[in-house]
């Protein structure tokens, strides 16, 4: 027995001696190595044994221990890039004006503005009334409510009908969980109340007394609940409205731009159901619009005496435009409207007193139809490239004949247009402005390219550089992708990612299957049993990028985030060979694992996007190409990997049991770089300066790897 203590001791003195030695390692580039500790999971027969399965415990201060020790080893393996990262950001931060607002926008008698200081992180948002002279009302300064905190989210700002009370929610951990808080626009009073744990969305009813928001379950995160509350009253008071119970459902709440429905909204991936009810009663019972169908998906918005439905129904892959009298809302009262058409997607409209306005997609290009309710008068707003984005902006005003869209393409900086729907006359309210004296949309050019898939598929690519830039295979290309959830990454504007251009880059959007470029067979083509068609689009994407000589593989680099991390950890598992450098941020790269774990955040809610692995098909299937399942003894591109400890969406520990397997698997000597920001989730640093420093880095891991040092 009195020989416990010197053994504890001296145990002590080894742990100590260890950590001294791994110290002088880093100093000398070699790496932090996570401890290995065995865990076995066992799933239809199939066993996997995961030895970095601990790195999710939050908590420990191993685990956080490990997550600092590879912070301080990316910092010591690029201390020799911190000028080139201080210079782009210094760059990047030069273009941007500093002391900016954005257009006013009309809705109940004031107008809105959201304004930025020169020097300050967060938006100032400002409201005046519509009358001359009047003068413009501070109702939030985020750069006095963010002083307190390293990270700072406000959303949902909701003006009472009356304009005097403003709800609206905070986050402070990035974890998308706001404390829904109101404000007296008129004392400048923010009341006690504190709702925890809120979407920071919500809605007033007609009598600005009565407020409904929805909540989140604390474990999952899934919105499920939408509460009622009445002012004066304790939150414990409040009234639940509606309980989705479906764990693959997610409920919400809004209210129609005629202002006379709150409408309730519960959706998964394939399926939607609407509820709602009288504004100006808001103790009535809520009705369903239309009972929830496996596979039926539809919106709704009102106009007059009628709703207007976007659905999927009998079978309009594309969406079709369908409407029903308020009193008859089941679907067997729908009439059509607008057909379904092969070619064209529906993805949304506007509703005015005398126009609908329709958003489309067409050969993966965006488009405004305008049309009067009375028939006297239908068209498109005409545009004149393939590499652009345009879309409906904010449009509160009910009766009104202007139209607010905005548009921008990889050339040109975004414009804020009003255009008059009766005479068709555009006037440009405001153009991005990119300072610095040096940018020229002239000298840039973009186009879009098909590749061919193996299947025969054509992928279209976009891709902007600098006019005079030779196809000799020698130029830096990065390829960005995403491919899930239908989400279409559209071609835009971007002055950041001007240093790139400048530098010689050519920045292409792989349009992969996964996402809606090419209407919603393009997404259905990306999903669950056909998912790796959006990895090997993004592959035969760069295969086509080196044939035609845009690049080569020595000068091709790939990026990606979130589930475009996921892209990112399949396709080097696929082809390392093609790329010299991959940027995943925030990568989705432990799938099996994280979607038999019903117990975080989203993983019920995904099952119709991935597939449930509790089904044996889709467990092999997912299993095939989850990154960190199939990482092998290869020699990978550089890589540089980025994760935020409290993200909500893709928990930090699967990049960092993704780091730790390669670090321990992987061939050769190509840079394995891990950075962990230690105070924020999933959407990175909350400042708009803070987020251009990650870019900055960024940055400067390609620029390194192509011998750029400015």
């Amino acid at each position: 027995m009195k020989n416990v203590p010197l053994f504890l001791f001296l145990c002590f003195i080894f742990v100590v001696a260890c950590k001294k030695n791994e110290n002088k390692n880093m100093t000398k580039g070699v790496p932090p190595i996570a401890e290995k500790k065995p865990k076995t999971l066992e799933k239809h027969g199939d066993i996997r044994v995961d030895d970095y399965y601990w790195l999710n415990e939050r908590e420990n201060p191993e685990v956080i221990d490990y997550l600092e020790r590879e912070n301080a080893y990316y910092e010591k393996m690029t201390a020799h890039t911190d000028e080139l990262k201080d210079s782009l950001f210094k760059e990047m931060k030069g273009r941007i004006k500093e002391d900016d607002q954005s257009v006013p926008y009309k809705y109940n008698g004031y107008w809105y503005i959201t304004k930025y200081e020169e020097g300050k992180d967060y938006p100032i948002y400002l409201r005046r009334k519509d009358k001359e002279g009047a003068k413009e009302e501070v109702m939030f300064d985020c750069n006095e409510m963010a002083k307190e905190h390293s990270y700072f989210n406000l959303r949902g700002i909701n003006i009472s009908p009356d304009n005097k009370l403003a709800a609206f929610g905070v986050d402070t951990l990035s974890r998308r969980q706001y404390t829904l808080q109101v404000k007296n626009l008129e004392t400048g009073e923010i009341y006690p109340l504190e709702i925890k744990n809120t979407t920071g969305g919500s809605t007033w009813a007609n009598d600005n007394e009565t407020l409904f928001y929805t909540r989140k379950d604390e474990q999952t995160l899934r919105s499920d609940k939408v509460y009622k509350h009445v002012l004066g009253q304790s939150e414990k008071e409040d009234a639940l409205v509606y309980n989705e119970t479906d764990e693959t459902f997610n409920a919400f709440v809004y209210k129609s731009k005629s202002q006379q429905y709150i409408i309730f909204g519960s959706g998964s991936t394939l399926t939607t159901e609407f509820s709602y009810l009288n504004a100006d009663r808001p103790d009535d019972d809520i009705k369903v619009f239309q009972p929830r169908e496996r596979g039926l998906e539809y919106s709704i918005a009102h106009y007059g005496d009628s709703f207007y439905i976007i659905t999927n129904a009998d079978k309009a892959t594309n969406f079709k435009l369908m409407k029903t009298s308020v009193g008859k809302t089941t679907k067997d009262h729908w009439v059509e409207v607008i057909p379904h058409r092969e070619e064209v997607l529906l993805e949304d409209i506007d509703i005015f007193k005398d126009y609908l306005v329709i958003s489309e997609r067409s050969n993966g290009l965006n488009k405004i139809k305008i049309s009067r309710w009375d028939g006297s008068n239908d068209y498109y707003i005409p545009f004149d490239n393939e590499t652009y984005t345009v879309f409906p902006s904010t449009n509160l005003e009910f009766d009104t004949d202007t139209l607010r869209y905005v548009y921008n393409s990889l050339t040109t900086p975004a414009s804020t247009v009003d255009f008059n729907m009766a005479t068709k006359e555009k006037v440009v309210k405001k153009e991005q402005e990119v300072l610095g004296g040096k940018f020229n949309k002239e000298n840039y050019t973009s186009e879009r390219v098909w590749a061919t898939a193996k299947d025969g598929t054509k992928i279209p690519i976009s891709m902007v550089y600098k006019k005079g830039i030779e196809k000799n295979g020698n130029n830096p290309l990065l390829l960005y992708g995403y491919g899930s959830y239908g989400a279409t990454i559209d071609p835009y504007f971007s002055s950041v990612r001007l240093s790139l251009l400048d530098r010689g880059f050519i920045y292409a959007i792989a349009h992969i299957r996964g996402g809606e470029y090419l209407g919603r067979n393009w997404y259905e083509n990306g999903k669950l049993l056909t998912k790796k068609n959006t990895f090997t689009d993004f592959v035969d994407c760069s295969e086509y990028l080196i044939s035609e000589n845009y690049t080569s593989p020595k000068h091709l680099y790939a990026m990606g985030g979130s589930a475009g991390g996921l892209l990112m950890g399949a396709v080097i598992n696929m082809a390392p060979q093609l790329y010299n450098g991959v940027i995943a941020a925030v990568p989705f790269v432990d799938v099996v694992t994280t979607m038999l774990d019903e117990s975080i955040p989203l993983t019920t809610g995904e099952y119709d996007e991935w597939g449930n692995p509790n089904n044996k098909e889709y467990y092999d299937y997912i299993k095939s190409y989850s990154p960190y399942d199939n990482v092998a003894p290869i020699e990978y591109p550089n890589l540089f990997v980025t994760t935020g400890l409290h993200d909500s969406q893709v928990q930090y520990w699967e990049p960092a049991k993704w780091v730790a397997k390669l670090r321990n698997v992987k061939k050769g000597d190509n840079l394995l770089l891990f950075e962990i920001n230690m105070d924020a989730g999933h959407g990175g640093a909350s400042g708009r300066f803070e987020a251009l420093k990650e870019v900055a880095r960024e940055y400067a891991f390609l620029l390194d790897l192509e011998g750029i040092p400015q």
